[in-house]
């Protein structure tokens, strides 16, 4: 299997999703469903390449740091671990969105915790759940 090419697709294909999340405001209700199938499409890559992976040496031990490093050493797995992050991500950011449309949180403001969320994403989730915590509270105070 060429590693590189799935990495570029995979890679290619998060930032179609990333962007539409960026765009949402033009289009809300088709963006996040293109976003959404972006994080679909990367999750089925991520099933595939699991199992195309699977009983590949070294295999990956959770038990210990060590075994999960030398199980990332195999290009497949490697592969596997970072397509989950980029769906995983990318459907995080797309319940960010939708969530935040519904609340009425101004779109600019989404867009800091979009990018942390692609960039560092429990880290992106948490300030997406701060802004919409102080967001609520403004909301109910002026109401």
């Amino acid at each position: 299997m060429d590693y590189e090419t799935i990495f570029s697709s995979v890679g290619i294909l998060s930032f179609v999703g990333w962007g539409a999340l960026i765009a949402s405001p033009l289009k809300p209700r088709i963006m996040i469903r293109v976003a959404q199938a972006v994080g679909i499409l990367l999750a089925i890559a991520y099933v595939l390449l699991l199992g195309a992976g699977w009983g590949v040496e070294p295999e990956v031990g959770y038990g210990s740091l060590a075994g999960v490093m030398k199980g990332m050493a195999a290009p497949s797995h490697m592969m596997t671990g970072w397509t989950h992050f980029l769906a995983f991500d990318l459907l995080i950011g797309s319940w960010m969105v939708g969530r935040a449309q519904a609340s009425e949180i101004n779109h600019l403001l989404m867009v800091p915790c979009l990018a942390v969320t692609f960039l560092f994403g429990p880290a992106g989730f948490l300030l997406f759940l701060a802004l919409e915590a102080v967001h609520k509270r403004r909301t109910a105070s002026t109401s």
